[in-house]
């Protein structure tokens, strides 16, 4: 993979350039915000980029944003030392596709990574679609009617797991071994942020409720997406 890595702590920048570099992968470095932007819109095209939330100059939320404002849709690692879900939900919310706290596992984190980037190529699972609201997670777009919707691939992932069951209870713990590579560990509650996301981007703009709470289980889609 060719790697980009956004972060100001040059010991773990240097750490992590060596680690991936020793498992065979191109890794380039950016210590500021600025630099990281520059490369991660002129610099690529990059498998996967690697993103600290608190950087000199812009922040990593700006970089996601403004990368996905340009239509860029490589997948985002976001890397903090900030714990919590609001903080979480706000890396989701622009753009980013995965997020994981320090101090981390380097074991972990390459895992993590590899499974982005699996996702980010995998094969065609066919159009998907309640109502006006069509999906296709192979080419990761989304509409509803004649407007298009930007989703993560993580936030894609979950609306997927969701539309091929239209109707259905899907249970949290499923839609978790379904959409991530390593659930084992993982509060099956993140789905909740990945949920209220999907509806700010989905539903709340069209004045919709295609994804239902099922209390006790999970969520359902509604089949007509409205």
């Amino acid at each position: 993979m060719r790697i980009l890595v956004v972060e100001d702590e040059e010991g773990l920048a240097d750490s992590l350039r060596r680690g991936l570099s020793a498992d065979g992968h191109a890794v380039e470095v950016a210590h500021d915000g600025h630099r990281g932007l520059d490369l991660a819109l002129a610099g690529g095209p990059y498998d996967v980029v690697l993103l600290d939330l608190m950087l000199p100059g812009i922040s990593g939320y700006e970089i996601c944003t403004r990368m996905r404002a340009h239509g860029d849709t490589t997948p985002v690692l976001m890397l903090t030392a900030r714990d919590g879900e609001h903080d979480e939900a706000e890396g989701l919310d622009s753009g980013a596709d995965d997020y994981l706290t320090k101090p981390f596992s380097f074991v972990v984190l390459a895992a993590r990574l590899r499974a982005l980037v699996r996702r980010s190529a995998a094969p065609d699972r066919g159009t998907l679609q309640a109502g006006d609201l069509v999906l296709d997670p192979s080419g990761r777009r989304c509409r509803r009617g004649a407007h298009d919707i930007e989703l993560t691939a993580r936030e894609l992932g979950v609306l997927a797991c969701l539309m091929e069951q239209p109707g259905r209870a899907v249970a949290k713990q499923d839609i978790l071994d379904e959409v991530w590579d390593t659930p084992h560990g993982i509060d099956p509650n993140i789905v909740e942020v990945y949920v209220s996301s999907l509806r700010k981007k989905i539903d709340a703009p069209f004045g919709r409720r295609s994804i239902r709470t099922v209390h006790g289980t999970g969520y359902r889609m509604a089949p007509d997406g409205g």
